[in-house]
């Protein structure tokens, strides 16, 4: 079964990283003047650069919680900071997921409404059911509109459950068995 969303994880191995070298990133300046002293970026500091670089699309910061569930997503070794190579590729998805929001924001609210998000969520290859999509819906709008810091939280969470469920989905036919403990520790860890 094909998943959406996806994203890829390069193969270890020897050599440089992906893309080189982190000290040769134009990127990676920017993410030390941002992650302090340990090298690394947690909720606090991500949501001050994503305010600072404007992803946010208003002064607003986005809600810490947000910040903190974009951590999760890519948090492979569960430290609850972010890396570099975590850090660009938050900021990849982050574009992408911006300019998706602002293809389907036809009429330059600021803000999607169900039909939206549904044509969103499709274009990136998410068929979800009418009743799922009501139930987001609902979950991340206020008076039917949904803004781009609720936009962000409801992709991350869906690309972050995903991905855990793909892991589950060994045969890839579209369905689990879940431990009691298990089922916990994914949805929490989002």
């Amino acid at each position: 079964m094909a998943y959406p969303g996806g994203g890829y994880y390069p193969a270890g191995g020897f050599g440089p990283p992906p893309g080189g070298y982190p000290q040769q990133d134009p990127m990676y300046g920017y993410f030390l003047q941002i992650a302090g002293q340990d090298g690394q970026i947690d909720a606090e500091e991500l949501q001050r650069c994503l305010t600072q670089s404007g992803m946010s699309g208003s002064y607003k910061p986005f809600n810490l919680e947000t910040c903190r569930l974009m951590i999760a997503m890519l948090d492979r070794d569960m430290s609850g900071k972010m890396g570099f190579n975590e850090f660009k590729e938050l900021g990849m998805v982050l574009n992408g997921w911006r300019q998706n929001f602002m293809s389907v924001d036809t009429n330059r609210s600021g803000s999607v409404d169900g039909g939206e998000l549904h044509r969103s969520l499709t274009s990136m290859g998410y068929s979800l059911s009418p009743q799922a999509l009501n139930l987001i819906t609902r979950r991340y709008s206020t008076h039917g509109r949904i803004t781009f810091d609720d936009y962000i939280t409801c992709c991350v969470k869906i690309r972050a459950l995903t991905e855990a469920f793909r892991r589950r989905d060994v045969s890839q036919q579209g369905m689990v068995n879940f431990m009691y403990d298990d089922f916990i520790q994914c949805v929490i860890s989002i």
